[in-house]
């Protein structure tokens, strides 16, 4: 006799009020942070904000678009560079050189595309990637830039711990709701049309190029101004570091580990990443072991991620990209 596994059904008036009630805290409790706890505690947040930004971002392009990029590495670091510049040698407030960040970000993505769009599958990965190599090699000698010395970011020296974390938490919670609108708009239908099928998708109208292009774009605005928040923590930028391939194996991690497709993924991941790295902080070569390590465990035990499981198996979403038909 077989038997039929039902979900747990929960009214849509609680289920729509807890939900509520979940971001409710969660907003109180990250914007009261820097009052109450310790400025450990608020450096690792701090880090869990921008780290979630990026997985939100690299999730964006390979679980609703289907582009598996090795390259985002390449808009953090002209994120970074672009803060260094505009406050190092042109003094101009900090602000102005993270937003500019994300619009040089945005140049340079749309120079690329024209190649990169024309790769398919593992070749636009690896092309990605090896721009990304590309540029950390240019910038390690141009001369403008100090070469391959790199810039100490004095800006960042004017400023506490705690107007970082509201950078940070900006940058995080700004990068989630952008996606959450994203993908309730008409653009991030025909994003998820794609990922479902894009022959099917083509055949109903959907522009390939230019769906995929506008993500692209988004996308590298946001990483590059992410970015520039980054080095404003680190207050130091140098060449192979900002363009190091370290940032997008982070980005995979993080939304292998939370679900890839799914909006809640990349936040959990990007926990689980920074406690990880912060327990091992002594031990960089066994951290990267243990997070492969549980990479593996993950893809094979749940093969959509944490979040991705949950939902399958509960249907609870806190953050739906699904719209309900208004009667």
């Amino acid at each position: 006799m077989k038997v039929i596994m039902m979900r747990p059904h929960m009214d849509p008036t609680v289920n729509l009020m807890l939900k509520r009630l979940i971001i409710l805290i969660a907003v109180v409790l990250f914007c009261t942070l820097p009052f109450w706890a310790s400025e450990y505690v608020v450096m690792v947040t701090l880090l869990v904000f921008l780290y979630m930004s990026l997985g939100q971002m690299w999730n964006l392009l390979a679980g609703y678009s289907g582009l598996v990029s090795l390259g985002q590495q390449i808009f953090i670091g002209i994120g970074g560079y672009s803060l260094a510049v505009i406050t190092e040698i042109y003094h101009f407030p900090v602000a102005v050189g993270i937003v500019a960040g994300g619009f040089v970000s945005v140049l340079f993505a749309l120079v690329i595309s024209q190649p990169v769009f024309k790769m398919r599958g593992v070749y636009f990965t690896i092309g990605t990637w090896i721009a990304a190599e590309a540029l950390a090699v240019f910038f390690s000698n141009w001369t403008y830039v100090r070469s391959g010395q790199g810039f100490n970011i004095t800006a960042s020296y004017n400023l506490t711990t705690g107007d970082m974390y509201y950078v940070a938490l900006a940058v995080g919670f700004g990068s989630v709701a952008l996606v959450y609108a994203l993908l309730r708009s008409r653009l991030g239908l025909a994003l998820m049309a794609i990922r479902d099928n894009e022959l099917a998708a083509e055949t109903l109208g959907v522009e390939l190029y230019k769906t995929k292009l506008q993500c692209f774009l988004i996308s590298a605005f946001v990483t590059g101004v992410t970015g520039g928040a980054l080095y404003l923590s680190i207050a130091y930028i140098q060449p192979f570091a900002a363009f190091g391939i370290d940032w997008t194996v982070a980005m995979v991690f993080m939304v292998i580990i939370g679900g890839i497709g799914t909006i809640e993924g990349p936040v959990l991941g990007a926990v689980f990443y920074v406690l990880i790295k912060q327990f091992l902080y002594d031990y960089p070569g066994i951290s990267m072991l243990i997070l492969g390590v549980i990479a593996i465990i993950v893809i094979f035990v749940a093969p959509r991620g944490i979040v991705g499981t949950l939902q399958d198996r509960y249907g609870f979403q806190i953050l739906t990209a699904r719209r309900r038909i208004k009667e």
